[in-house]
């Protein structure tokens, strides 16, 4: 009953561990990049953190074919925790910060998943979804968390420390606002890496085979002796915390926390969105489509006034060009330009076919025009 785990794991051995440490190296070499490039590293920063998130929201997504909906709630219980310990409890090491940004995220995650194991379905995804509004409506209209103005993760006018690294930075000649930003960057990759290790070892034990025949058949998984609803609770929390992981880190960034940029139900569909785009069926593909969703939708911000509808645009292109996300689709599109190299006959085909369909589809909108215009078909 276990299914696929990778489609990189199709590839040989070699060329995983060459990717690997290729992806790596990309990542580390990211702020010295943003330097000597277009590329935006605060921008590339955030995409990672909701990358993060999207692992989390993965797990349930692709082992036990759950949807939430309320996803982000984990991410804003993350961030707001971090906040609430710097401006009334006025913590200033960011290690801490981000313990209480897990703790806080673990709390809410065992209670909602708790309340959610049991439902299939649409029930679930709307049930994650209410439970995401009643956060989001209870912070902004609570004075404690300061409404919509939110919280600041500063003591003072001071950023929280980093282990004392960012100060080592400083002292060697570094601009405080570029140390601090460098490291919480590499702290960023670091435990990036130790989740990437998590979700692989987990998925690829009992546990998560447990999960694939939860998501397989619910019935036959009870029948066979599984804890369903333990599962899927213990799944749903693991989740929650990887969003509190990202939430805390996403305070530790912005130095401020407000409801609609971490509690919005509408960021919850771009988390969701992000493990599409990337590839439900892989294990980074959510970190990618974090990535690339973020770099578009800050790129678009400065050209578009609709810039949201570029979500829509994109997954339309992503359902049918690339069904299983960039990563997921990338074995295949390379089996297919292969085939198409041995036999140029094959492009011309394709070429065909998109026009016979470009064709087809203008010619049934004309005539749903000239019914709607003249009533005859």
């Amino acid at each position: 009953m276990s299914r696929a785990r990778l489609s990189a794991e199709n590839l040989p051995t070699s060329v995983r561990v060459v990717l690997v440490v290729l992806g790596l190296g990309v990542l580390l070499a990211v702020p010295d990049l943003a330097r000597v490039t277009p590329l935006s590293f605060a921008t590339i920063h955030k995409g990672l953190l909701f990358g993060l998130a999207a692992v989390g929201l993965n797990l349930l997504l692709r082992h036990t074919e759950l949807v939430s909906f309320g996803h982000v709630a984990f991410f804003g219980t993350g961030a707001y925790g971090a906040a609430v310990l710097a401006t009334y409890y006025e913590v200033s090491s960011g290690l801490v910060l981000l313990a209480g940004a897990v703790l806080a995220a673990t709390a809410v995650a065992l209670v909602v998943g708790y309340l959610v194991a049991g439902h299939l379905d649409i029930y679930f995804a709307l049930l994650t979804l209410a439970f995401n509004q009643v956060l989001f409506a209870f912070v902004v209209q609570s004075s404690f968390f300061n409404s919509t103005d939110g919280l600041s993760v500063r003591v003072g006018v001071d950023r929280p420390s980093l282990l004392g690294l960012d100060q080592l930075l400083v002292s060697a000649g570094l601009d405080p606002v570029q140390a601090y930003n460098y490291v919480l960057y590499y702290l960023t990759v670091a435990i990036l890496v130790v989740v990437v290790l998590v979700t692989w070892k987990l998925v690829n034990s009992p546990f998560g085979r447990a999960l694939d025949a939860i998501g397989q058949d619910r019935t036959r998984a009870r029948f066979i002796g599984i804890p369903v609803e333990r599962y899927v609770w213990i799944a749903f929390t693991i989740s929650g915390i990887y969003g509190g992981i990202a939430g805390g880190l996403f305070a530790l960034l912005q130095l401020h926390v407000r409801p609609e940029p971490v509690l919005f139900a509408f960021v919850s569909g771009e988390i969701l969105f992000m493990a599409i785009l990337g590839g439900v069926g892989t294990l980074v593909g959510p970190i990618v489509g974090g990535v690339i969703l973020v770099y578009l939708l800050d790129l678009a911000r400065f050209y578009v006034t609709y810039y949201h509808a570029l979500t829509g645009i994109v997954l339309l292109a992503v359902v049918y060009f690339l069904p299983e996300g960039i990563l997921g689709s990338l074995p295949a599109l390379g089996a297919a330009i292969e085939r198409r190299r041995r036999d140029p006959g094959l492009v011309r085909n394709d070429v065909e076919t998109v026009v016979t369909s470009v064709r087809r589809s203008v010619r049934r909108a004309v005539t749903t025009v000239r019914i709607l215009v003249f009533g005859v078909n």
